[in-house]
């Protein structure tokens, strides 16, 4: 296959690391077996090597006193479960930042349908396309929270939200609140996300994306002592996916245990295995190793100003992203004049074989306020922790051209 410049690493992070590679092979070929569902040497291996997953995700996060780790197939079956799950009143106001990905906005559509819940967005400037702390503070103070949604990285303009503030701010106004942080594009780029902050009850993640693991895992971080509360109180949550679970099998009634009430079936060993090698990476034995992550947070962070700045000198380019650069990362969304959206990632793979993702990007919210629709969409280029200053030039030089044509 022809060389492929890679900037895509938002949907998915590639190339994987040789270490995760050879653990999923290494787990079909002498380890692929089930988890908690025999007795035998290798399904106890199997069982062990999920609990030091569980351990070693919670030391990442930073979320190691009294956290906990659901396993799940995908971060989108995450939040099915946990919001699907959850029960809230007629009339309980959920809000949202416009930057969620559908995977939590769908969901909460079909909540909103069955059980008439209120949605409310959280208010940005839409200038810059910062969160406007002020008018949230006002807002919860009016519309008091039960629920709070919010992306800790958008997937379409690389903003960090300031997801402390705004998950304080809501238990501020009622303590009962529940919290909910997506993590997908932040857990292994941002150093322990969740260390000081108390405030969000579950934080949830995708293993093949800045973790660098394989698809089939992902999971929720349990955060806080309310959040395990909530899963084991049946008036607050009723098990949205039931099934086996390897334990009281007799029982027609899911399990009241935490993880096992929200893992049935079959946990992805090969996919748990590789996701483990993936942060055995920049974890040294059960600790962190903070410099490795801060080196690839900054190395990120040059690479994303540069890929910026460049793109920026480009007349016919228009920019998607917060006007704080401290805050903005990994993501560079843009449009070329004269073209749609589709029309300038097919010729970059075309004629240049770089892959970027263009479109919506299953963000429905946020392009309300980038008038990106005469492009249908935007153009997203996303660097990682494998992109190089050669590859960023290359991309450069092909949007350059484009733009002059």
């Amino acid at each position: 296959m022809d060389k492929v410049y890679y900037f895509d690493n938002a949907a998915t992070t590639f190339p994987k690391p040789d270490k995760v590679i050879e653990a999923v092979t290494e787990a079909m070929k002498n380890g692929c077996v089930n988890v908690g569902r025999g007795s035998y040497d290798m399904a106890a291996v199997a069982a062990r090597d999920i609990d030091r997953l569980r351990k070693k995700i919670l030391e990442c996060s930073g979320s190691t006193k009294g956290g906990n780790v659901v396993l799940t197939p995908s971060a989108t079956i995450a939040f099915n479960m946990l919001l699907g799950g959850i029960n809230l009143r007629k009339g309980s106001i959920v809000y949202v930042s416009p930057f969620e990905h559908n995977a939590v906005m769908r969901v909460l559509h079909a909540k909103q349908q069955k059980e008439e819940i209120i949605i409310r967005e959280l208010p940005i400037d839409k200038d810059s396309l910062l969160i406007d702390m002020d008018k949230i503070e006002y807002e919860f103070s009016r519309y008091v929270p039960d629920m709070v949604c919010i992306s800790h990285i958008s997937n379409v303009t690389g903003y960090i939200l300031p997801i402390k503030e705004i998950c304080e701010s809501a238990k501020k106004n009622n303590k009962y609140a529940v919290t909910v942080v997506d993590g997908c594009q932040a857990l292994g780029l941002i150093s322990r996300p969740l260390l000081d902050n108390n405030a969000v009850d579950y934080y949830v993640f995708a293993g093949h994306k800045t973790l660098y693991g394989p698809f089939g895992i992902g999971g929720i971080i349990f955060h806080s002592a309310y959040s395990v509360d909530i899963i084991k109180n049946r008036e607050s949550y009723v098990p949205y996916i039931c099934g086996g679970t390897g334990m009281d099998s007799l029982n027609m009634d899911m399990v009241q245990d935490s993880p096992e009430m929200l893992e049935s079936g079959s946990i992805d060993i090969v996919a748990a295995k590789g996701l483990l090698a993936a942060i055995d990476i920049f974890l040294q034995g059960n600790f962190l190793h903070e410099n490795f992550l801060k080196e690839i947070f900054m190395k990120e962070k040059i690479r994303t100003e540069k890929l910026t700045e460049e793109l920026r000198e480009i007349d016919g380019v228009h920019l998607y992203i917060p006007k704080n650069r401290d805050e903005h990362i990994s993501i560079v969304s843009f449009n070329v004049e004269g073209y749609s959206s589709q029309e300038t990632g097919m010729i970059l793979n075309d004629d240049y074989r770089i892959a970027v993702r263009t479109g919506y990007h299953c963000a429905p919210l946020i392009h309300n306020y980038l008038k990106d629709e005469m492009f249908h969409g935007t153009v997203r280029a996303s660097v990682g922790r494998y992109t190089t200053d050669e590859q960023i030039r290359y991309f450069v030089n092909a949007v350059r051209e484009i733009a002059q044509e």
